[in-house]
């Protein structure tokens, strides 16, 4: 018996079922390639950033759809670097995206690429596009280029050296890239139509005199490929079946196939563009210009600053990586753009976080408590389990119960509302896995301020289902002040108070003043040993986890994310429009 093997072909047709017909337009574009035959059944997509700035969310959708894409058709997908402008990029940039797509869950194996490793072979076919009299040198200014250009409803000039002989055209351009002219002198342009509806069409820029240290390259070049002209010849070069971009790229495409159909070049794919709408997401900006303007003007700590939308803020703020997969996985892949909701991303956090997060006590905002009736050095030993739900799950810990405690201040109120269920002069509430505790009197300062309670427990209430079948409408948090451990705080929020800050004449102008709240509160003792990285819920507060900031004797915490919406919250209070 003859043993057969499946061709790529077959196998990728397999697998495009298996995918689930129609799940996007994307798929469904692929789907009929391969029915087809086309590209040998081979599916090669990439994620190609510029090395100008950090990654961030919106960066995280085309990279799972890129990598989801591979994975799903028995593909590939090659990281590339496409560090064409040694102004703006920088190591720092390289390296930190080749940690966050690793955090993010996926991996390139050895197709990794960089623009710079094809300089040599961008020089030649700019060479073998001045040969056939497809671009030549141009000397106009950068302001009289884009006069020349013209408008949405008027064509444009032909420039005055646009018929320079191929000759001297050659001439000049290996003079450029000998150094022998300083930038902007000369600009190598593509021969294509000045009259050309689409404005990118119109003569677009190649080569530019640059002279600037590569991080890569050194000094080696002084010319360098504008991203119009070599991205999508490295896409040729690399093999690429599908390069998958966001909309604004749409109007580049006929660009991208004139630059690999004109370059006479036995490439080992024909790519096909295909674009998508990319990720809007409320209240924060996605523009790495705009990210880097607030590093840069201190109104964030840092790239990674928990507030910012990069991946490297959102691991620091505690965002598990599952989450923003999960989070791309439903907003889907759209041709049309929309705006989402940053509780859509909140929640997907929350869904990741609650089934995984030890429950534990911590107050952020102390009011001291003397329990009248239990003794000063009277302790008592609390079993209580880290996963309510599931107790056996994750275990108990001893939580220690002490004369005083303290509990949360808003959890008291000297002259409560109607539907206030929580503290109040003469009321009982529940301390969670503790008694049922009434406050007797205030004690409060010289200016009036409450600083302390006097209330007494009832003794035959330990644990959340008291024998006697008591009940009240409110439990509370708590943790005894001899035990409790001293922490920081920091309570964080959406960095802007305008849904679409993008769309304000100043960003900047929208920032949100309660975006961060540092308070100095105190943790049970089960946390003190708390490892960086670590994220538990602090019960009735939100999901939390240990910053980078934080030492044995200094922790510090970052709120993730609250247990619902903080916004809807702090829109309530009035604190926000």
């Amino acid at each position: 018996m003859t043993e057969t093997t499946a061709s790529p072909a077959t196998e990728a047709a397999e697998a495009a079922e298996a995918a689930g017909p129609g799940s996007n337009f994307i798929r469904t574009i692929i789907d009929e390639e391969l029915r087809a035959g086309k590209n040998d059944g081979k599916v090669v997509t990439r994620f190609p950033p510029e090395p100008n700035g950090y990654l961030h969310i919106g960066h995280a959708k085309a990279i799972c759809l890129n990598f989801s894409i591979a994975s799903d058709y028995h593909g590939i997908c090659h990281l590339r670097m496409d560090d064409t402008n040694p102004v703006k990029e920088d190591v720092e940039y390289v390296n930190s995206m080749i940690e966050d797509i690793h955090w993010l869950g996926f991996d390139w194996g050895d197709t990794i690429y960089y623009a710079s490793d094809f300089y040599e072979k961008f020089y030649d076919f700019a060479v073998d596009l001045i040969e056939q009299d497809k671009a030549y040198i141009d000397e106009l200014t950068p302001e009289e280029i884009r006069a020349h250009r013209g408008t949405l409803t008027e064509p444009g000039k032909d420039s005055p050296y646009r018929n320079r002989p191929v000759a001297e055209s050659l001439d000049l351009f290996r003079r450029m890239r000998a150094g022998e002219f300083s930038d902007g002198t000369y600009v190598l342009r593509a021969k294509i139509d000045m009259a050309s509806p689409n404005i990118n069409m119109r003569d677009p820029t190649l080569f530019r005199i640059r002279h600037a240290h590569h991080h890569r390259t050194g000094d080696a070049w002084c010319i360098y490929p504008l991203y119009d002209f070599a991205h999508p010849l490295n896409d040729a070069l690399e093999g690429i079946t599908h390069s998958l971009c966001s909309l604004e790229f749409e109007n580049h495409r006929p660009l991208y196939d004139w630059c690999i159909d004109n370059v006479r070049y036995p490439f080992p794919a024909r790519p096909r563009q295909i674009e998508f709408a990319r990720l809007n997401l409320k209240y924060t900006v996605m523009s790495k210009r705009k990210l880097l303007e607030l590093v840069k003007t201190g109104l964030v700590r840092g790239w990674d600053d928990p507030r910012m939308p990069t991946l490297a803020g959102m691991r620091r703020r505690g965002y598990p990586p599952e989450a923003i997969r999960t989070f791309c996985d439903r907003i889907g892949v759209a041709k049309a753009d929309s705006w989402i909701d940053l509780d859509m991303l909140e929640e997907s956090v929350r869904d990741v976080l609650n089934p995984r997060s030890r429950r534990v006590m911590a107050v952020q905002k102390p009011l001291r408590v003397v329990i009248e009736n239990l003794g000063d050095n009277e302790e008592v030993e609390i079993d209580a389990p880290y996963f309510p739900d599931e107790p056996e799950r994750m275990g108990h810990r001893k939580v220690p119960f002490t004369k005083v405690i303290y509990i949360e201040r808003d959890d008291f109120m000297e002259d409560p509302p109607k539907k206030f269920f929580r503290l109040a002069p003469g009321r009982e509430v529940r301390l969670r896995w503790a008694y049922l505790l009434k406050c007797e009197s205030v004690v409060k300062n010289e200016q009036g301020d409450i600083v302390e309670l006097r209330a007494t427990i009832d003794r035959e209430t330990l644990g959340c289902n008291p024998a006697d079948g008591r009940k009240t409408k409110g439990t509370i948090h708590w943790v005894s002040a001899s035990h409790a451990v001293p922490a920081e705080l920091r309570l964080y929020d959406r960095l802007f108070t305008a849904e679409k800050p993008d769309q304000e004449d100043d960003f900047k102008t929208c920032l949100n003043p309660a975006s961060v709240e540092v308070v100095n509160g105190f943790i049970e003792p089960s946390m003190a040993s708390a490892a960086v990285g670590e994220k538990v819920q602090f019960e009735r507060q939100g999901y939390f986890v240990v910053d980078i900031d934080s030492k044995p004797d200094a922790l510090v915490f970052n709120r993730i994310v609250g247990l619902r919406s903080s916004w809807q919250k702090m829109v309530a209070a009035g604190k926000v429009d």
